[in-house]
């Protein structure tokens, strides 16, 4: 859980800085899809330092992955803008009301009630079926994608978010449904889904935080990379609770993401002073 929480630490201060690089970045197509939006945006430092960040993040997540069940991982990564909201007011000096420090202590709540009701992760290792079905919604999550470069602005914004979600839930799967780094791994189908999962998730999520309310697809985001990878963890791979403590696990990951989802916003980069110097 230390791990988890230091996931969402580095992903939670990373988004502020990438929010801002792909704001800054010159337009492109306008494609949903746009693989040289990466490299515009790498052009900027505080692109560069976000992906550092990720990449720590990265780490610590997978680690957390493979000891304590999914659901708890998920919430704890969606608690990653409650450590957004908090870094924007610290440096970016973004006010928050009183309702948005009550939503970081509600986030709180929700992940001190996870931490005492999870479990271990469980012991299913997911069938061909799980592997190639995987692998299928990192396909469609890159089409989705391709296809929201068409929408107007607003509801762009939400299905490019909720499609990058998806596409770190699927990280998430894939990390559980590997067994090791070895060459017999190459035949895994959960590999391909990571590294195709993982980078369309990236890309649309720098796309979304270009155009758009960043509030909407932060949302999305949030929504796609915590419910579907719990059901999944649930139903196929064996995660559970502590003895009678399901109705506690259930509760805490609710509170969770209703506190993350009202901190929505702090995916938005700070708007720049019209005033003169």
């Amino acid at each position: 859980m230390i791990c988890a929480l230091g996931a969402a630490v580095c992903f939670g201060t990373a988004s502020v800085l990438q929010a801002m690089a792909a704001r800054a970045a010159e337009p492109g197509t306008g494609s949903g899809v746009d693989p040289a939006l990466l490299l515009r945006a790498a052009r900027q430092w505080r692109y560069m330092v976000g992906l550092g960040l990720d990449g720590a993040g990265f780490v610590l997540q997978i680690i957390a992955l493979r000891h304590i069940p999914i659901y708890a991982v998920g919430a704890a990564l969606a608690a990653s803008l409650a450590v957004t909201a908090v870094v924007a007011s610290r440096l970016l000096r973004v006010r928050l009301s009183r309702t948005e420090w009550g939503a970081v202590g509600v986030v709180c709540a929700g992940l001190l009630m996870l931490g005492l009701a999870s479990g271990e992760e469980g012991s299913g290792e997911g069938s061909l079926a799980l592997k190639l079905g995987l692998l299928g919604v990192a396909v469609l999550v890159l089409l989705v994608g391709a296809a929201a470069g068409r929408l107007p602005d607003g509801p762009r914004a939400l299905v490019l978010g909720l499609a990058s979600g998806t596409g770190f839930g699927v990280v998430e799967v894939a990390v559980r449904l590997i067994d090791s780094v070895s060459p017999s791994e190459l035949t895994n189908p959960a590999l391909y889904a990571l590294l195709l999962g993982g980078g369309a998730a990236f890309l649309l999520l720098t796309s979304a935080l270009q155009r758009g309310s960043v509030t909407a697809a932060t949302a999305g985001m949030v929504l796609g990379e915590t419910i579907g990878p719990a059901v999944v963890g649930v139903a196929w791979l064996g995660d559970r609770t502590r003895e009678g403590l399901t109705w506690l696990a259930v509760a805490g990951f609710a509170v969770a993401l209703a506190g993350a989802l009202a901190l929505a916003r702090f995916g938005e980069p700070p708007e720049p002073d019209p005033s003169p110097a």
